[in-house]
């Protein structure tokens, strides 16, 4: 990553690496996603409406699962691959980067599920920091047909309401952006395995269904960077995991552990 890349993503409000996960790790986030599957944890968290997500009774949608990584210690390496997070860290300016949280995905073939247009900052109201961001690592190659993540370019500067990650209705969405007075001409970038997106929490972004014979399996690792601190007014699911002195601590070590630098 030189200068270039950093300007790249503060203008676009995303970037796509090279391949910086080795295949090995990969391998074992795939082994690390079956056995999450099969309830084959490593460790438990409570079992609250914030860790429960997909559950085979749900059948045959897309899978969001919170928290895969501190269940399962093969996803918990993946999130703790060294080059994720300082990687983060160099395009946002941050000191340094904690967990945020992560999400286990399996958007499963035949078309049956997309992601709508969303940010993710919407969701993190409770966070005093403007510069999160999310790096989603593919467990394989990705494209337009089996549902790559899609951005819409510079619109981490945009001031945009109504969106929706559960939305199935793209053109309603993107309506309502054109609406608003923006241009919702997305990019899809096509990925390599080992290949990472980076987007700044406020890029909207959103992925349509797969269209493959095989499932597009995904882990997305939301970050925070160090001074990021609990919001008075506002709560997240992460409040219900995480120490409280009184307010919910977002350092918690055990819930949102630093990634980089290494302590």
């Amino acid at each position: 990553m030189d200068a270039d890349d950093i300007a790249f993503y503060r203008e676009h409000g995303y970037w796509i690496s090279p391949r910086i996960v080795p295949d090995d790790v990969l391998d074992a986030a795939e082994r690390g996603m079956q056995r999450f599957y099969k309830d084959d944890h490593d460790q438990a968290l409570p079992d609250v409406p914030a860790t429960r997500g997909w559950r085979p009774e749900d059948g045959d949608v897309l899978r969001k699962n919170d928290y895969s990584s501190l269940r399962v210690d093969e996803l918990a390496a993946l999130v703790r691959h060294p080059a994720i997070a300082a990687t983060a860290a160099a395009l946002s300016g941050a000191a340094g980067i904690r967990l945020w949280h992560d999400q286990l995905l399996f958007k499963p073939p035949g078309g049956s599920a997309g992601v709508g247009w969303h940010t993710d900052r919407q969701y993190w109201q409770s966070c005093t920091s403007d510069e999160m961001l999310t790096a989603w690592v593919g467990f394989h190659d990705v494209d337009e047909v089996n549902g790559a993540v899609a951005f819409m370019p510079g619109s981490h500067r945009w001031s945009v309401t109504g969106l929706d990650f559960f939305s199935q209705d793209a053109a309603g969405l993107e309506a309502s952006i054109v609406a608003q007075g923006f241009d919702p001409t997305p990019v899809v970038p096509r990925m390599r395995r080992g290949q990472v997106s980076f987007h700044h929490c406020r890029t909207v972004h959103g992925s349509s269904a797969n269209l493959s014979t095989a499932p597009r399996r995904s882990l997305a690792i939301h970050l925070q960077p160090l001074d990021n601190r609990w919001r008075p007014g506002a709560s997240h699911p992460n409040d219900t995991l995480v120490g409280h002195n009184p307010d919910p601590d977002y350092t918690d070590p055990a819930i949102q552990p630093q990634l980089w630098p290494a302590g």
